[in-house]
């Protein structure tokens, strides 16, 4: 961040592929998986194509499934010079797991990125967008500069807490802050909640694009009306975002963005340097 362009915007992509359907549902069938799978067909090419448009960078967290099902998408990706990020192995719920399970899909998620690339994905995003107990422990023990699964702030990257303890009947005591920045999160920032329509269980989805124009373009504004600077983060699936409408909707809201003239694009660990920078400093 700058003086002259205090504000940014991450445009993220989970490419979660098959890997959402197999990772929630008792029930997975061929048509769920051919949803994951438009991600790669169809969504991440025009994804790209837009980003090139633009001559804007974007961070992609991926799962290793993902990668390990579609290694040329994810190629693509960082041909076209994106940040692959970590997303689990699998898309599981983290609260679900025990400790050695989660252990293992971090692990086994690095080494399947660390098929792609030289060095380890420095970004981590939890698949339910939820923690369990020992989840921040492993982003520090792992040596991630920042994580973007929650919720306490909006424009402005944080250090999540170790050791927070709360109850009903106790009220929070605050732990140590992590030296790890969190890049947070909304559900109304995010494109899943408000297109992906389910039978079960049931989630209404199918939002018409101008709906969410509103709400997104409404908080960029928000942020460079009252704000100093800022980061707004944008979440995208590419099986979702990836409907021509839609990326109609994604190159609105990039075109409401540049002309602020105050806001510029960013990939996320680039943000994160940045601010590991101003901290030392």
């Amino acid at each position: 961040m700058d003086d002259e362009k205090p504000y940014v915007v991450c445009l993220t992509f989970d490419f979660d592929a098959l890997s959402v359907w197999l990772g929630g549902y008792a029930v997975v069938t061929p048509a769920m998986l051919s949803r994951g799978e438009y991600g790669a067909r169809v969504g991440v090419p025009r994804i790209l194509d837009l980003l090139a448009a633009h001559d804007i960078p974007a961070t992609f967290f991926v799962p290793g499934h993902t990668a390990e099902s579609f290694p040329d998408s994810v190629e693509s990706i960082l041909q076209a010079g994106h940040e692959l990020a970590h997303h689990g192995y699998g898309h599981y719920d983290l609260s679900a797991q025990t400790p050695d399970e989660e252990r293992l899909s971090l692990e086994r998620g690095l080494a399947v990125l660390g098929r792609f690339v030289a060095d380890p994905p420095i970004g981590y995003r939890s698949p339910s967008w939820d923690y369990s107990a020992a989840t921040l422990s492993l982003l520090v023990e792992y040596g991630f500069l920042y994580d973007s699964s929650l919720f306490a702030d909006d424009f402005h990257p944080y250090h999540p807490r170790l050791g927070d303890q709360v109850g009903a009947d106790e009220p929070l005591q605050m732990g140590d802050e992590a030296d790890l920045w969190e890049f947070p999160v909304d559900f109304c920032l995010d494109d899943w909640p408000h297109f992906t329509f389910n039978f079960d269980p049931l989630r209404v989805g199918l939002s018409a694009s101008s709906k969410v124009f509103e709400i997104w373009a409404g908080e960029f504004d928000y942020m460079i009306g009252h704000e100093q600077s800022g980061v707004l983060t944008l979440t995208m699936h590419p099986q979702v975002i990836g409907r021509g409408h839609r990326m109609a909707l994604l190159e609105r809201v990039i075109q409401h963005v540049l002309s602020s003239g105050s806001a510029y694009f960013a990939r996320m660990g680039d943000v994160a340097r940045e601010l590991s920078a101003g901290d030392a400093n």
